[in-house]
């Protein structure tokens, strides 16, 4: 008797394979190269090495995409997923480059004592889960969008307001002679009004990828106005591998440990409800043993994000959202875009493209981007039952003051203890911690069964 293959194991033919594939690469792309963009420049790296996190965090991507879709025993969805770098993430990053006994080995050891924990973990995940119903999950979420707009508003800028220059020996801040500039402010706005454009105007697969069309727009503007250079673009190889530790040994210390286990822990619950969410669009049963080796599968990716020189992965919502919309349910298309964002890691020239892009084309694109973030969070907590239980009001409206804090008043935490810093003054964080508590002080803790439900209602409504 002939057994039928389920729409998500199915095998397409490669001429309508790679095509599938090539627009997960693309809806995504923009998103995956901002996280190192954003770390490299805050850690004031030369634009060679920032390329190169470009490239690792592109090959990462696309290992940790092999790992999830196609998996191995005990660890992977095998469910059309495509991994990239959680925004969630750069807050506690970018305290950790700015502490100096940190920096970017300390960031490194973080991400695979997080990888770890995350795989150590998985299996006890759903138990959490009543910790972290819609009102704390939409709260965080949009807390991580208004911190990253402050990048967005910086680059649109023209990069930071105020430069670090040593002078005798000693850092002084001096005020940055490009920021606010005319020319750089009109190319920021130009990309924004192509990105509405084609988001109002466009169709389908256009309107999908709108910001990435939108960068390429405002780096053509940029390039024939003499301000995008491509020097480092032809010197940089056409093909090179992404070697493990290329920075150095990775260093460990407590506070950016647990700062980054934290983010794991939001971060595989955001997982969990997507994956919910992607077994209702695929018609394939979610059971608990395949919600483990899922979130297993985003502790191994961020494993690996660690040793290939990159960051925390998870699954990226908009290529949930483009299964519901184009109705492609083959998880083989995703494996194919892992390979494809592999083979992308390996070209160097490619990385050193996206490093030449000026910062106010990518500013542009960052207000949209960490703006639909912040909006993503908003869309959650309408679900929330605001009217019979006014105590989600106060836990939504005190968790988003403390993330406020390190935004707003940056020396707040200056006279706690200096080890503490990296959890502090990630605004993300604090307000994922209140949240708990007060969902907990207030609500209670609802039934596993109950959490579940909210959980997957909450992450369709993503992608609706």
């Amino acid at each position: 008797m002939a057994t039928t293959t389920h729409p998500v194991d199915q095998r397409l033919p490669l001429p309508r394979l790679i095509p599938l594939a090539l627009q997960h690469v693309l809806v995504m792309y923009a998103g995956a190269v901002a996280v190192p963009l954003i770390i490299g420049r805050a850690l004031s790296l030369p634009p060679e090495d920032v390329a190169f996190l470009i490239s690792a965090d592109l090959f990462a991507c696309g290992l940790a995409t092999l790992v999830q879709c196609v998996g191995f025993r005990g660890v992977g969805i095998r469910l059309p997923v495509m991994m990239g770098v959680t925004f969630a993430s750069v807050g506690p990053m970018l305290s950790m480059a700015a502490a100096p006994d940190v920096g970017l080995l300390g960031i490194y050891g973080s991400v695979i004592a997080a990888g770890v924990f995350g795989i150590v973990v998985a299996p006890f995940i759903s138990r959490l889960l009543p910790l972290f119903p819609p009102v704390v999950t939409g709260t965080i979420i949009l807390v991580i969008g208004i911190s990253l707009m402050r990048v967005g508003i910086n680059w649109a800028g023209g990069g930071l307001p105020m430069l670090t220059k040593m002078v005798d020996g000693v850092p002084a801040a001096f005020p940055n002679p490009n920021y606010g500039q005319v020319n750089g402010l009109g190319i920021a706005l130009f990309v924004l009004l192509v990105i509405l454009a084609l988001i109002k105007w466009g169709k389908g697969f256009v309107a999908n990828i709108a910001v990435l069309l939108g960068i390429v727009a405002g780096s053509v503007l940029a390039a024939s106005l003499g301000l995008m250079h491509f020097e480092k673009v032809a010197t940089a190889a056409w093909f090179d591998l992404v070697l493990p530790f290329h920075f150095g040994m990775p260093q460990f210390h407590l506070i950016p440990i647990l700062t980054m286990c934290i983010v794991m822990l939001v971060v595989m619950i955001e997982s969990l409800g997507m994956f919910l969410a992607l077994g209702d669009i695929t018609g394939r049963e979610v059971n608990q043993a395949s919600l483990t080796r899922g979130l297993r599968a985003d502790g191994v990716g961020t494993l690996l994000g660690g040793i290939f020189n990159t960051f925390p992965y998870t699954s990226f919502s908009q290529n949930v959202g483009l299964v519901g919309v184009t109705g492609v349910r083959s998880r083989w298309v995703t494996v194919a875009g892992g390979v494809i964002m592999l083979i992308l890691g390996l070209l160097p020239k490619m990385a050193a493209l996206v490093e030449a892009v000026p910062v106010v084309v990518l500013g542009g694109a960052g207000l949209v981007m960490f703006g639909m973030v912040a909006a993503t969070g908003a869309r959650i907590l309408t679900a929330v039952d605001f009217r019979h239980n006014p105590n989600n009001l106060f836990i939504v409206a005190i968790s988003i003051g403390f993330g406020m804090i390190p935004l707003v008043a940056p020396n707040f935490f200056k006279n706690l203890p200096h080890a503490l810093h990296p959890l502090l003054e990630s605004g993300i964080l604090l307000a994922a911690i209140v949240a708990v508590a007060l969902n907990a002080f207030f609500n209670g803790m609802k039934s596993a069964e109950h959490a579940r439900g909210e959980a997957s209602a909450a992450a369709a409504a993503e992608h609706v």
